[in-house]
């Protein structure tokens, strides 16, 4: 009888869950072939992008069940990543176009 219960509880957690996901693709599908101006569209498929891969990630990579403290490492950590990237990359756009010094 446990399993039973324990695996009603995994469905009840993780199917509103899904049809969430599934909610978001298809308003995605469905605002791609509306007119709007593209850098709008751009922000907004974005935001439900994000959306989406944050419920991934809390539901389904199972974060959302551990510590405070893991959270609160990650997002320094991420911030710092990104931050980063962003040095590199004017790096390779300079490079990109063959100027060597910044002048």
């Amino acid at each position: 009888m446990s399993a039973a219960n324990a695996s009603g509880n995994v469905i009840r957690k993780y199917l509103p869950v899904y049809f969430v996901l599934l909610v978001i693709f298809f308003v995605e599908v469905f605002l791609s072939f509306q007119h709007f101006a593209t850098g709008t569209l751009v922000v907004i498929l974005l935001l439900l992008a994000l959306c989406s891969a944050s419920l991934g990630l809390m539901y389904f990579m199972h974060l959302a069940d551990e510590k405070r403290n893991l959270l609160l490492t990650l997002i320094p950590v991420t911030i710092f990543v990104l931050l980063m990237m962003n040095m590199f990359w004017s790096d390779s756009v300079r490079l990109l176009h063959m100027r060597p010094g910044a002048q």
